[in-house]
């Protein structure tokens, strides 16, 4: 569908600028009506081909959009206030035209979760489910509290790991350009010298030699290489679904970073499944929405066969300690929380106590990686020094003989 931007005015004449969808002006003129718009001016909107003004609605977005209509909606603010007020002050573009569409949608007579799940690339499905189970027990409010506090949550574990993991990718970018230039430039430099004495030279020296020679005449394929191989597996991983099980089982394996992603997952499970049970969604659809949020094929599988064991009639932690990949504290915290009835605060309990391992778990793994990399960085240097000056000591020590 064509996008236009477009110029209006609402009914006290306060001008309103904005992107929206629509198959043409006449269509463009009844979507701004249902908005209190009149049209003034319109053209259509370019789409841009950049990477770097690609469509995208950061976390950051969704954080402030639920916290203000949190706000709004607590106030007694009609919905379609909030809406306009939200689309008007966002300075997102590509959010603002999601707002205008997900507006006209309300206008017209739909309910807010449905005008929600027509922007699926932005609204995931437990986002609209949360927000269909706020309509039905008239707790929107409290919704877009929970949806806020998670959301926001998710967030910064995401900038904190980003924080953690800047330093040991700045290193590795370090380490990665210094062995480029001494293959490259330095050792070649070397080369024709220590040829020139003449002398055998020892395995190291000729190992180098020829890294060397590699990076200077098949540069294009150290480049390449690596990028094909990445873009081959990942191309792998999407189509076939036994490489995707295989690839998160492996990557749950990983020696260190394995335990911190089976704990990153298990907090992101029960948070959003405390979520969706305080509001109100049954057990058996919350799994079910767990499993595509989960972001591991293994896990979901997991819960998927924990779904089948609880719709057979089995207690919830039995059903979760057969699945067979749930921790015992996992399992151990769901019988506490069926015994007293308050699954949604052990759910929690769970999600905090992940969340303070997870950080202290990726405390120490940078701790280990920042040395790691220096050691490296050092053999590598230390190799270097000596496959190129052990035949130039060894040549001067023969000349003072």
């Amino acid at each position: 569908m064509p996008s236009f931007n477009y110029k209006a005015i609402d009914k006290l004449g306060r001008p309103a600028m904005g992107q929206i969808d629509a198959l043409n002006e006449v269509d463009l003129e009844i979507r701004l009506e249902r908005m209190g718009l009149d049209l003034i001016t319109f053209r259509s909107a370019k789409k841009s081909t950049s990477l770097f003004n690609s469509n995208k609605v950061s976390n950051q977005d969704l954080v402030m959009f639920c916290f203000q209509m949190q706000q709004l909606s607590s106030a007694g603010v009609p919905l379609l206030e909030c809406l306009n007020d939200l689309r008007e002050s966002n300075t997102n573009p590509y959010f603002q035209k999601v707002l205008g569409a997900v507006t006209a949608e309300v206008e017209g007579g739909k309910l807010l979760s449905q005008a929600l799940a027509e922007q699926s690339s932005v609204f995931s499905d437990v986002f609209v489910s949360l927000i269909d189970a706020g309509e039905q027990t008239g707790q929107l409010p409290v919704v877009f509290n929970n949806l806020f506090e998670t959301i926001r949550w998710q967030d910064e574990l995401m900038s904190q790991t980003k924080k953690l993991l800047a330093y040991p990718a700045f290193v590795a970018v370090v380490v990665l350009g210094a062995v480029a230039f001494l293959m490259s430039y330095l050792v070649p430099q070397m080369v024709s010298f220590l040829r020139n004495m003449g002398q055998e030279l020892p395995w190291n020296t000729k190992l180098l030699i020829a890294i060397s020679n590699i990076f200077v005449h098949y540069w294009w394929l150290v480049i390449s290489l690596p990028i094909m191989v990445v873009l081959g597996v990942t191309t792998v991983i999407k189509d076939n679904p036994q490489a995707r099980y295989r690839f998160d089982m492996l990557k749950l394996n990983m020696p260190i970073t394995g335990p911190i992603l089976h704990k990153i997952i298990m907090a992101r499970f029960a948070r959003y499944f405390a979520l969706m049970y305080q509001t109100g969604i049954p057990i058996l659809d919350a799994i079910k929405i767990c499993e595509k949020i989960v972001g591991n094929r293994v896990v979901a599988d997991a819960l998927s066969r924990a779904h089948a064991q609880i719709n057979a009639g089995d207690s919830m932690s039995e059903s979760f300690r057969n699945a067979g990949l749930f921790p015992p504290l996992v399992v151990r915290m769901i019988k506490v929380g069926e015994n007293t009835g308050a699954l949604d605060k052990s759910l929690l309990n769970i999600s905090y106590f992940y969340d303070r391992d997870v950080n202290d778990s990726m405390q120490k793994m940078l701790k280990m990686i920042e040395p790691a990399l220096t050691v490296v960085l050092g053999a590598i240097l230390a190799f270097i020094m000596f496959s190129v000056l052990g035949p130039v000591y060894d040549s001067f020590s023969k000349l003072k003989i």
